[in-house]
């Protein structure tokens, strides 16, 4: 695995071109600490394969669990990796379930954390783009891996456009009224 600090393809070099592998988006798309991984048994295979794409572009990541495919409970897994993003141990997260329901709730109930249930690449950028999200919530009996790389690939390398999606961030962690 790589540095801490990776470029994700929207920081400019000294030519104005884009660096790293993935595509260019507009705003920012540096991250600068850890991520954290996890998945119920419903989401495990999933998670196996989130991780070879993360190893191939090197992202470091924590995988918090679970360690197979015997049945565990999601929120303890939702909690593993929201606890790590709210209290800024991990800088984002990625989290599978069957439905990628249960872990979207969970894990929003943690402060700072806005986790989001994304089905295709546009849904992944918009939720950074106008909501920062930090956490990317799959469900694996939805999403087939290569359709999960595709949206994995575009919420890491958008950044958020801040302006008045800022006010409405501030508002959600509960910062601005």
């Amino acid at each position: 695995m790589g540095s801490p600090y990776i470029l994700l393809g929207s920081e400019p070099n000294a030519d104005n071109q884009p660096l790293g592998s993935l595509p260019a988006a507009k705003g920012y798309a540096i991250l600068r600490g850890m991520m954290a991984i996890g998945s119920d048994h419903a989401g495990f295979q999933l998670k196996n394969e989130l991780k070879k794409y993360l190893d191939e572009h090197s992202i470091e990541y924590v995988d918090v669990g679970c360690p197979d495919e015997q049945s565990c409970d999601y929120p303890d897994i939702a909690r593993a990796v929201a606890a790590g993003v709210s209290t800024g141990q991990y800088e984002r997260g990625i989290l599978i379930c069957g439905s990628g329901i249960g872990m979207s709730i969970a894990a929003n109930r943690f402060p700072k954390v806005r986790a989001a249930l994304c089905v295709d690449e546009n849904m992944a950028r918009v939720s950074r783009q106008h909501n920062d999200s930090n956490i990317l919530v799959l469900g694996s009996r939805f999403t087939p891996t290569n359709t999960a790389c595709t949206i994995l690939a575009a919420w890491m390398s958008t950044g958020f456009d801040g302006g008045r999606h800022l006010r409405r961030v501030l508002k959600i962690d509960g910062g601005e009224n």
